[in-house]
């Protein structure tokens, strides 16, 4: 793990605590994810803030994901500023979305940026081959070039595609 200024870089997932994420611990209790897009009042933010006050149960941080951060309303961003510019020291939040335009520049300016990139065709289909392999799933390379183009580069849509289409070839 290494600092610089506020900001903590996990080299290694086990960086994050003893059980790495914990998603498959106990530790998931300390990620915890919020749908703005259901989710978009400043009561919402509020129940957030109040739970940002307990310290983690059995990890070195807090986890707050709030997933298509771009619906929160006017209200519940400025709820939201001052945990983001004062945040307690074991508490860290991701914010998801995929219209940054839409989110204010007062909370912009207050968090480390990351733009994902779409994962090239190629890369996608030696991973969903691998995933077919693991599954014991039996499809031609054709078909998940297809499933590969079709995804446009996003990974969980081509994971879903390759999903559905070992699930119809095991119902037939």
């Amino acid at each position: 793990m290494k600092k610089k200024g506020s900001v903590v870089q996990l080299d290694r997932i086990s960086d994050f605590g003893s059980e790495g994420w914990g998603f498959e611990s106990s530790l998931g209790i300390d990620i915890l994810e919020m749908d703005a897009a259901s989710k978009t009042g400043i009561d919402d933010v509020r129940e957030l803030i109040e739970n940002s006050k307990y310290s983690p149960t059995s990890a070195k941080y807090k986890i707050f994901i709030i997933d298509e951060v771009h619906m929160l309303s006017k209200q519940a961003f400025n709820g939201l500023l001052k945990t983001l510019e004062e945040p307690p020291p074991s508490l860290k939040f991701i914010l998801a979305t995929t219209e940054v335009r839409k989110i204010p520049v007062t909370i912009l300016s207050r968090c480390q940026r990351f733009d994902l990139k779409r994962v090239s065709v190629d890369k996608l289909c030696d991973h969903l081959k691998d995933i077919s392999k693991k599954e014991n799933g039996k499809i031609s390379d054709d078909s998940i070039r297809l499933i590969a183009r079709t995804s446009e580069g996003s990974v969980r849509d081509a994971i879903s595609l390759l999903d559905r289409s070992l699930i119809s070839q095991s119902i037939s």
